[in-house]
């Protein structure tokens, strides 16, 4: 296969990248330095690391606002990751003791 800006021959070369057990396939030009990498093999290694995210955790304390009423304030980096805007509407459920699920609908 021809480099498509020098015209010279593509090398095939597996890059590591790191945290990634999988290796993805380039196409890579010793004249000009173009790389090109195969999209199969790019999703895999992508698809891979998705899946070793660690979801963002944060200590938080219940406030008391007012009566029988208590609240939460939600850190600046919970709000600037989900993009959150004041009056948005949230919906809470509680499927167990344990856990608070909210789900964000985007118009």
């Amino acid at each position: 296969m021809k480099c498509p800006k020098c015209s010279g021959k593509l090398e095939k070369v597996e890059v590591s990248v790191e945290g990634a057990s999988q290796k993805a396939l380039s196409l890579q030009c010793p004249k000009c330095e173009y790389v090109e990498f195969d999209p199969v093999s790019s999703s895999k290694v992508i698809d891979e690391l998705k899946r070793k995210e660690t979801p963002l955790k944060i200590r938080q304390k219940i406030v008391k606002l007012s009566h029988n009423r208590l609240g939460l304030y939600l850190n600046q980096n919970i709000i600037r990751s989900l993009r959150l805007k004041a009056g948005e509407e949230i919906f809470v459920s509680v499927p167990d003791k344990k856990h608070i699920v909210l789900n964000l609908e985007k118009k």
